[in-house]
């Protein structure tokens, strides 16, 4: 049990609300309901976040169009981190900023990067943390079995 009764995010519980600012526009969990959404939770100092960003950017361009929404949050205490992190490494998905920590925290988050699988009902499908070369099969292949237009 997790300090101050709050428990881990797991499978098959509503995903905790996310509304935070972003680079380009805030981003809502409640704007994206009926869309499947990736939240990867990363940080400029993660050294697998920057394997993940290519395979994420990938993601989201074979995938949007049949409904999937990566959402990139942010823990950098300085906003300017997280931004020069994103001039070496490109995100082309929807990115957001919690330098507070406070989505972090409803999220119970285990390690970084960590990620979110959230239905299009807004409940959690996978929690996962980490990013290795060798888990982007598996990863790919439950966004693909939970796309909305796969069902």
């Amino acid at each position: 049990m997790a300090m101050g009764g709050v428990q881990a995010v797991e499978p098959g519980q509503q995903a905790p609300a996310i509304d935070l600012p972003g680079p380009a526009a805030s981003v809502s969990l409640d704007q994206l309901k009926g869309k499947l959404v990736y939240v990867d939770f990363w940080a400029s100092w993660c050294g697998p976040c920057r394997q993940s960003f290519p395979w994420m950017n990938d993601m989201q361009a074979k995938y949007g169009p049949q409904g999937l929404q990566v959402v990139g949050v942010n823990l950098d205490d300085k906003t300017e981190d997280a931004t020069r992190f994103l001039a070496q490494v490109p995100a082309r998905f929807a990115m957001a900023f919690d330098p507070k920590g406070d989505t972090a925290r409803r999220y119970q988050l285990k390690g970084m990067p960590s990620s979110v699988l959230i239905a299009p009902d807004g409940k959690v499908i996978q929690v996962h943390v980490g990013f290795r070369a060798d888990q982007r099969e598996a990863l790919e292949q439950a966004i693909v079995a939970a796309l909305p237009a796969a069902r």
